[in-house]
C-alpha cells in the first residue's frame, strides 16, 4: 500500500518550516526533529491537525488513539475535528483500571503499551497517530493492542516517517492492507 493522499506541496512546506532540527540530541550523532515550533504556530497547527482529521474522515475513523507521548498531541485535536472520541496509548503502569497490554521489543530490550480494556471494542474503527515513525515498533505495537480489543484497524497517520529507519515496510505489513499516511517523509 501506497500513501492514501497525496499531501498538497504548500502543507508540506508550511510543516517542514516549522520543524526544527536539533543536532546530538538525546545523544551524540542523533539529528532529533523538533515539532515544538510547529505546535506553537496556531495556523501550522490548524492545518496539521485539520489533514490528519480529514484522513480519519475519509477511513471511516469511530476512535483515534494517540501514542504516548507527542501522538497525544496530535490526536486529541484531531479526534475534537474529525467528530471522534480519543484514546491514549500509554506506558505500562500510567493508566488506572483495568487494561491490555501489548509487550514491543526496542533496539536495546523492550517497552510495553497499555490502553483501558473498556475503550475501544468490537464496532470501533481505530485511526493510530503518532508524530514520528522510526523503525515502527511502537506502531506495529499498537496496531496488534487495537485488534486485541476487537476493534478494527481504520489506518495509521503520521507527521513524518524517517525513512533512513525503514520502519515503513513493518508497519505497512502490520496494517494488513489498512490506509496508511505520512505527511512528510525525510
Amino acid at each position: 500500500m501506497t500513501q492514501a493522499t497525496e499531501v498538497p506541496e504548500d502543507l508540506r512546506r508550511q510543516l517542514l518550516a516549522r520543524i526544527r532540527d536539533v543536532a546530538d540530541y538525546p545523544k551524540p550523532g542523533v539529528l532529533f526533529k523538533d515539532i515544538t515550533p510547529l505546535l506553537a504556530d496556531a495556523e501550522a497547527f490548524t492545518a496539521l491537525t485539520e489533514a490528519l482529521a480529514a484522513f480519519a474522515q475519509t477511513h471511516g475513523a469511530t476512535k483515534v488513539v494517540g501514542l504516548e507521548a507527542r501522538g497525544f498531541i496530535l490526536a486529541a485535536p484531531v479526534a475534537v475535528h474529525a467528530g471522534v472520541g480519543f484514546v491514549p496509548v500509554r506506558k505500562a503502569g500510567k493508566l488506572p483500571g483495568a487494561t491490555l497490554a501489548q509487550r514491543y521489543e526496542l533496539e536495546y530490550g523492550s517497552a510495553e503499551m497499555e490502553i483501558h480494556a473498556e475503550d475501544l471494542s468490537a464496532g470501533d474503527r481505530v485511526l493510530v497517530i503518532d508524530d514520528v515513525l522510526a523503525t515502527g515498533g511502537t506502531a506495529e505495537a499498537s496496531l496488534e493492542l487495537i485488534r486485541r480489543s476487537g476493534a478494527e484497524v481504520a489506518g495509521l497517520a503520521v507527521l513524518m516517517e524517517l525513512a533512513f529507519l525503514a520502519g515503513r515496510d513493518r508497519v505497512l505489513a502490520a496494517l494488513d492492507g489498512a490506509p496508511y499516511q505520512a505527511l512528510l517523509t525525510i
